[in-house]
């Protein structure tokens, strides 16, 4: 028989991570000790309280039901609470919160509600792999904004044709920024809302690490800014916030129409969060600040002892203020993959290439900080030989 893939499948690229999965594995059964810098999964273990409150929820029958599509009422409620807490931003937990299968199942869901084949998609290079991907599968086409270092890995609007704004039908950020560890302050949000509203643009913002910051930094919410609510929406996810990863629930919140086409699109492809998750996620909102506390002086410890070896042997690195990801210059005399495979085959490290995350990814690599303070010290002593051996020229 002969089985063809849909055009839509055959222009997607591997996904990267996937990619890089192969990879360690081939490396493992080579007997290599791997570090695993690549993937952002946090390795510090969900709070024993969210995982009692997962517990004592399983146990009730009506949770083993059918959920409600756009999420049960009480944890969209402890979404708006936490909003009101952490932003001061007024939501309506009834029209203005979506429950979510992970932010990435949203942030993929999203295009289908409003892109049409042809339609433009305003993406930032480098970014999340999945805003390009999710384009390319509903036909559209995206247009690749780029995150430059002079510019502050902030995205310039005034270098891109007016033409091409005025055609663009859905426009993704992401603050703090995967994989840069870029932040934006409402100035900017208040500058993309502008530009949203003279070419009628929607915003989506990208918020997972909002709350992974260091050095008493606090992200703002683009939500925050006057006149957000009118032209868009933002993601978060409860996987970096609290550790929860393989839970799989996240949350989008924002315009109320905006999410009523996010809505429909979800109606007819998926089922909801188990009820029983939902109700772990309401506990973590609501009683998990002091968690995320204890998490960001992990990252915070973790990423100073990196940061420390990666200067010591004399590379540029661009100092992050969120997320738990380092962005760092590749050597001139490599490219972005040639790079990651030489820590790969010569000190056993994983890491992300950056043209992995776009063009304009070239010259950089993104290293993970989710491994525990010793691995994360090996790494950089790992590193530090290669660099002294000669194996890699600065």
């Amino acid at each position: 028989m002969d089985i063809q893939y849909a055009d839509r499948i055959n222009k997607l690229p591997p996904y990267l991570f996937a990619k890089i999965d192969v990879l360690k594995k081939e490396a493992i059964k080579r007997g290599v000790d791997i570090i695993n810098l690549g993937i952002g999964d946090p390795d510090i273990p969900t709070p024993g309280f969210i995982i009692e409150a997962l517990k004592k929820a399983a146990e009730k029958s009506a949770n083993h039901r059918y959920p409600d599509y756009e999420g049960m009422i009480e944890f969209r409620s402890a979404v708006a609470r936490w909003y009101k807490r952490r932003f001061g931003v007024e939501l309506d937990p009834q029209k203005e919160v979506m429950s979510l299968i992970g932010s990435k199942e949203g942030i993929g869901h999203i295009f289908f509600a409003f892109v049409n084949p042809g339609d433009i998609t305003l993406v930032p290079d480098p970014g999340y792999p999945v805003y390009s991907a999710a384009t390319v599968l509903c036909n559209g086409e995206p247009y690749y904004v780029p995150l430059l270092e002079k510019n502050g890995f902030l995205p310039d609007f005034d270098a891109i044709d007016p033409s091409i704004l005025d055609k663009a039908k859905l426009m993704f950020i992401n603050y703090p920024n995967n994989p840069t560890g870029a932040v934006a302050d409402l100035p900017f949000f208040e500058k993309v809302i502008k530009v949203a509203q003279k070419h009628n643009i929607i915003v989506c913002h990208d918020a997972a690490y909002s709350e992974v910051a260091f050095d008493g930094y606090r992200p703002a919410s683009f939500l925050e800014a006057p006149g957000a609510m009118e032209v868009g929406v933002e993601f978060h996810s409860l996987s970096k916030t609290f550790n929860m990863t393989g839970w799989r629930i996240g949350f989008c919140a924002g315009n109320e129409k905006i999410l009523a086409g996010l809505g429909k699109v979800k109606t007819n492809l998926d089922s909801g969060v188990f009820q029983a998750v939902q109700e772990a996620g309401i506990c973590a909102l609501d009683n998990g600040d002091n968690a995320t506390g204890a998490n960001i002086e992990k990252y915070q410890r973790r990423r100073d002892i990196l940061l420390e070896y990666l200067r010591k042997c004399g590379f540029s690195v661009f100092v992050p203020k969120a997320t738990f990801y380092l962005w760092m210059n590749v050597p001139k005399a490599y490219n972005s993959s040639d790079f990651a495979m030489l820590l790969l085959n010569e000190a056993g490290i994983v890491a992300t290439p950056g043209v992995g995350f776009g063009k304009y990814g070239e010259g950089y690599i993104r290293f993970a900080i989710t491994v525990d303070e010793k691995r994360i010290r090996e790494a950089g002593e790992r590193i530090q030989a290669l660099v002294e051996s000669g194996k890699i020229k600065i």
